[in-house]
């Protein structure tokens, strides 16, 4: 079996992602977005347009589509496109045009014409943080200013005062976009009252919800499809604009509808990573040990506040060892599109500013970077009693230094020529979650098995996770299993995010297999079965008593049932009561800058995991290290320049700088493999997420010991490195 059952489809290009769909009188629809950033539309001429070439509709806030208000548990209000005339933001979708062909379409959205009343936009974090506004991350389960303090202590600043060296600093990082390969897009089918959605979405049951409450249908009336996603990494969340777009044109038009975003509308008409801003103040004794630790965090989000960043949430909350933590958050609402989850969300940008901080206190004590990391390694999150389920950490970095040869490095790196090289290490966590999961788990009468859910397979390999798993809880071969995915049709598979989709859904097979192995056995030991009133078991994928066998699928064929289904599911429980869960890596990095330019390479990556078990090895490895390579684009090339007016400058893949191969090297993963059945049967911690974490410090760190030069904010340019 492949390491990836999707490869050769993939690499083929024979994989049918959403938009590659068509169908029998298909028409197309293509989007108008706004120019400004904060007003209200006074007019749209649209006459132009409606008499251009082919084109059958054009819709607006004047003449919208019947879209609903769409409000979903724990994510919110969902912004639904043309149903008010309020602008926040350029690039928001305000039209949207559907004509014969994409080019006609294209071509008559250029001709609307947009009237505003402008009003003043806010679009500078830095001017907003005198007036931020304190508030806590929907997604995270703490106030928005959080104390712990040892007893005598009156205040965090009373902590900092009386500890015996004391670093103190201020790091920015940059809003982000995700830049999927694939846009964000959707067809739309409508047959007898009934809708059919392909998308690239990253879970079927969410999209086909809000679908269906947009359109005012019962759930079962509405299907979504996504059985490829070219790329999300929580920019798919969500359903798209196009999707609610077209499914609304299509039922309008009695037509199928397919609707794409740009590549330059992914940047605007989607949400992105909030930039930030973070202070952290730390307090330590002179031999390493923390006494306080104070992490104060502003981010960006849209003037709706849809989503906040945890980063002080995210990290400082639980990542080290201290008698003293504040941590607070607050945001600034901007006239920018909407902020959301991207991998890491929290995670990410946090771990730049608190690993960047561990390293100049490191350097102001004189220790060993990893020295002081292993010193105040947690048993648990400060102030809690619920300690890790496991934790290698410290392993991660002994094996680590070892083979990264940390031992060589110096204080003041070291010259090859024209190059200064240095080292730089942080720590990376991610907290191991579960979404609730349903699987179906079905035999089959020819001895195979299909193994079926909603949810999706982002690039994850999510895919061949559930046949393996499957085989394993079967007992038979792989290649006898048929994994199904990305079809709200069948069972609820939850979101693939949160690094949860292998635990959860691996978790849900384990018990679904339980269910259907228990009927197999039922029914061959009923009256008028082959092993009627005998006491029978399984394993092997046969059925076993009285001294003989049968395959389950001779079973099935003996009985009259060409095949046996049951649907296992699985979610959080009382475990979560009793530890705190994570998955934990040591980030090893080695940069050179050149003395003259000033140009910095990252030239060697080591990343060690403690992840739990390791289902399938080369998938975790891949996407390990493509989350290091996320790492090295926020340090050294991604980030949006916003103008005052509210445009960004960069929206394409030609200013918005992204790695490409030469800029990265090869790069190392290592597994210390420790499976967490405290966290799920399967024991399995989540891995698509924490390879990023961590790196963008590990760079930094690595360029102030090549240079000397301390850059606390990313991405580090080349200007930030001239003496």
């Amino acid at each position: 079996m492949p390491a990836r059952l999707d490869a050769p489809l993939k690499v083929t290009g024979s994989a049918k992602y959403g938009v590659d769909h068509n169908f029998p009188g298909m028409v197309y629809g293509y989007i108008v977005v706004s120019t400004i950033a904060h007003g209200e539309i006074e007019s749209m001429d649209v006459t132009a347009a409606k008499s251009a070439p082919g084109v059958l509709g054009v819709y607006s806030p004047f003449d919208p589509l019947a879209l609903n208000a769409v409000t979903m548990p724990m994510f919110g209000e969902t912004w639904i496109p043309l149903r008010d005339r309020q602008v926040t933001y350029v690039g928001q979708p305000i039209g949207f045009v559907v004509a014969e062909t994409f080019e006609q379409a294209r071509d008559a959205a250029m001709l609307v014409e947009v009237a505003y009343r402008e009003l003043p936009a806010v679009t500078s974090l830095e001017d907003g943080l005198a007036t931020a506004i304190e508030a806590s991350p929907g997604h995270v389960d703490a106030p928005p200013t959080l104390s712990v303090l040892e007893d005598g202590v009156e205040s965090i600043e009373d902590a900092i005062a009386a500890s015996p060296v004391v670093v103190d600093a201020t790091y920015r990082t940059a809003a982000q976009n995700h830049t999927p390969m694939e846009p964000h897009s959707a067809v739309a089918v409508w047959d007898d009252g009934t809708l059919t959605v392909y998308s690239g979405n990253q879970g079927a049951h969410l999209q086909a919800m809000e679908l269906a409450m947009a359109l005012g249908l019962e759930p079962a009336a509405v299907r979504a499809v996504n059985p490829f996603v070219g790329g999300a990494f929580g920019g798919k969340g969500r359903t798209s604009a196009p999707a609610f777009l077209a499914a609304a044109a299509s039922r309008a038009l009695g037509r199928p509808v397919k609707a794409s975003l740009t590549r330059e509308q992914v940047f605007t008409a989607t949400a992105g990573r909030a930039a930030t801003v973070q202070r952290i103040t730390l307090g330590a004794e002179r031999d390493g040990t923390l006494v306080a630790l104070r992490h104060d965090s502003w981010c960006s989000t849209d003037t709706a506040r849809s989503f906040i960043e945890p980063t002080s949430h995210g990290t400082s909350r639980e990542w080290y060892a201290t008698r003293n933590l504040q941590i607070s958050q607050r945001i600034v609402p901007l006239n920018l599109p909407p902020t959301t989850f991207m991998r890491a969300p929290g995670e990410a940008p946090g771990s730049f500013a608190l690993e960047s901080a561990i390293d100049e206190l490191a350097d102001a004590l004189g220790m060993d970077p990893i020295e002081l990391r292993q010193r105040n390694n947690s048993l648990a999150p400060p102030g809690k009693d619920l300690q890790w389920s496991s934790k290698h950490l410290d392993e991660c970095f002994r094996i680590g230094a070892q083979r990264f040869g940390w031992a060589d490095r110096r204080p003041g790196g070291r010259t090859d020529g024209d190059w200064l090289v240095g080292m730089g290490v942080a720590v990376a966590m991610f907290p191991a979650l579960r979404f609730p999961a349903s699987v179906g788990i079905t035999l089959n009468a020819d001895d195979t098995a299909d193994i079926a859910t909603s949810g999706a397979d982002p690039g994850t390999g999510l895919l061949t996770v559930l046949s393996l798993v499957g085989a394993e809880s079967l007992d038979i071969p792989a290649d006898r299993i048929t994994p199904r995915l990305g079809d709200s049709a069948l069972p609820p598979g939850g979101m693939s995010g949160g690094s949860t989709a292998t635990a959860s859904a691996g978790t849900a097979i384990m018990a679904g297999a339980g269910q259907v192995i228990d009927e197999l056995l039922a029914l061959a030991s009923a009256p008028g079965a082959p092993f009627a009133g005998e006491e029978v078991t399984y394993a092997d994928g046969r059925v076993h008593g009285g001294g003989r066998s049968m395959t389950f699928g001779e079973v099935l064929r003996a009985v009259g049932r060409p095949s046996l289904t049951a649907v296992g599911s699985s979610a959080p429980g009382e475990e979560m009561t009793k530890h705190s869960f994570s998955s934990f890596g040591a980030q090893f990095v080695e940069v050179r800058v050149h003395r003259l330019t000033r140009e910095a390479r990252v030239s060697r990556m080591l990343g060690v995991f403690d992840g739990g078990r390791i289902i399938n090895d080369k998938a975790a490895r891949s996407q390990l290290s493509g989350g290091m390579i996320w790492g090295v684009s926020a340090a050294l090339h991604e980030g949006f320049e916003v103008e005052r007016s509210g445009r960004f400058a960069n929206a394409d893949l030609a200013g918005y700088l992204i790695p490409v191969n030469a800029d990265i090297p090869d790069i190392e993963v290592e597994f210390v493999e420790y499976p967490d059945t405290l966290h799920n049967d399967l024991g399995a911690r989540g891995l698509g997420e924490i390879g990023t974490v961590g790196v963008a410090a590990a760079v930094a760190n690595a360029i102030h010991n090549a240079t000397g030069i301390r850059v606390r904010h990313i991405p580090i340019r080349i200007k930030d490195l001239l003496d």
